[in-house]
């Protein structure tokens, strides 16, 4: 699924939130969308799932413009949603089942998918039972079974330990190998940004613009990210996290597209 986002502005009220975002997003790709807290991010992954409208500005999927949610693309946040009361294969299959898929086989297909993200022999279990990590497997699962043509990730692994996050980056770029979703990726991790995008796009404070973008399409990444470190360091620079006498921020600054 191609995304284009158009002169695409937000405001809540006097709150102005987005401004001026122009971009194309090509099908089966991985975009990170990387800034500080509030400054639209989210609003702009909402709005690639139909959940809000631009103020201003065109979006449109495979060229249709987007006017509500659809099945073709799934939205997943850090908060895995499960119910409680279901078992994790009856969450998952639940996904199908909101689509007139038979229970019986929306279970089989479920328990496959259960086996995916190695939650195989945990499918009666209820999310109460299993740990955070296993949850958010659960919630990949549920988020990948009726093959979405675009995955809106919000911050998907941002509550677990650095240990279970790192394992969970792994199946879903596996996921993403296998399925070739597009994805968007909101995520205030940059060494996440850096292992599983192909694409980062740097915001400001809001209204949020683009201070600059980084093409990563080309590199063979591992979770030693030392190739990525100057990227890195520019980034943090970006987000003013690196020490402001830091002669290499000082370089950059001014820096933007």
């Amino acid at each position: 699924m191609r995304f284009s986002f158009k002169n695409i502005a937000k405001h809540f009220g006097d709150l102005h939130v987005i401004e001026e975002f122009t971009r194309d997003i090509e099908s089966g790709e991985l975009v990170a969308l990387v800034g500080p807290s509030g400054c639209g991010k989210s609003t702009l992954l909402h709005m690639a799932a139909g959940l809000e409208t631009p103020s201003a500005g065109s979006l449109t999927a495979d060229n249709q413009v987007i006017k509500g949610p659809h099945p073709e693309r799934t939205l997943m946040f850090q908060e895995n949603a499960l119910y409680p009361w279901l078992t994790l294969v009856q969450n998952v299959a639940l996904a199908l089942e909101f689509q007139k898929v038979d229970k019986k086989q929306a279970a089989a297909r479920a328990r496959e998918w259960l086996g995916k993200v190695k939650l195989a022999g945990f499918e009666n279990y209820y999310p109460h039972q299993v740990s955070g990590g296993m949850r958010q497997r659960a919630a990949l699962a549920r988020a990948f079974i009726s093959r979405p043509k675009a995955l809106l990730l919000d911050e998907p692994f941002g509550a677990l330990d650095a240990l279970t996050r790192m394992t969970l980056q792994d199946s879903l770029r596996e996921l993403i190998r296998s399925e070739s979703p597009t994805v968007l990726l909101v995520t205030h991790d940059v060494d996440e940004a850096l292992f599983l995008a192909d694409r980062i796009l740097v915001f400001s404070p809001r209204p949020a613009t683009v201070l600059k973008e980084f093409n990563l399409v080309h590199h063979e990444k591992t979770h030693d990210l030392s190739e990525f470190a100057a990227i890195r360091r520019e980034i943090l620079c970006l987000l003013g996290i690196q020490a402001e006498q830091d002669e290499f921020c000082k370089a950059i600054e001014g820096v933007g597209v």
